[in-house]
């Protein structure tokens, strides 16, 4: 089903979800794996995909975190962004927004409604994380000013949907670095 809608270029529900390691001030990026049907060598957020039928947007984010990073977490609980309580170092998920956007590749296409999210791991959860081989390629840390650079000079590297996604992010971020 999922290959059906990107072969015809249908909107769908997607989520990106990034992680921000609030002590060290960086950002968890994902090169995604080589053999991906698309976009596979590019850099992107941590976590993204898309909710399957029926299932609610919290448990297609725990199902995904757990199988592309290894994190073994109960349903997340999303907060609307802005909210009263950023508990750094607990574990919940904010929702930053969404975006819709449009990309082609080889005969598929990403016609996506991404709802962006900024996971909030517990230290506990950190040590845990390991990426999937069949998703993930390599994981690297980085700071904003580091990857701000990094997108303004090389576009090329990063996924589609990323720099609109980060933007959404760096919305909530900049309030509280």
């Amino acid at each position: 089903k999922k290959m059906e809608t990107h072969a015809a270029g249908k909107l769908h529900r997607a989520f990106s979800v990034f992680i921000f390691d609030w002590e060290q001030k960086k950002m968890l990026l994902q090169k995604r794996a080589e053999g991906k049907y698309h976009s596979g060598g590019l850099w992107s957020n941590a976590c993204c995909s898309h909710p399957r039928k029926g299932e609610t947007m919290a448990v297609a984010l725990s199902r995904r975190l757990k199988e592309e990073l290894g994190f073994k977490t109960p349903t997340l609980e999303i907060l609307e962004y802005p909210n009263q309580s950023l508990h750094k170092g607990n574990e919940f998920i904010d929702y930053a927004g969404k975006f819709q956007y449009f990309a082609q590749y080889d005969g598929l296409a990403e016609h996506e409604i991404d709802h962006v999210f900024l996971y909030h791991p517990s230290m506990e959860q950190l040590e845990q994380l390991h990426g999937n081989p069949e998703e993930v390629g390599e994981l690297r840390w980085v700071s904003i000013g580091e990857l701000k650079n990094w997108m303004a000079n090389r576009p090329e590297d990063f996924s589609a949907w990323f720099k609109p996604a980060f933007d959404l992010i760096y919305k909530v971020l900049k309030e509280e670095i």
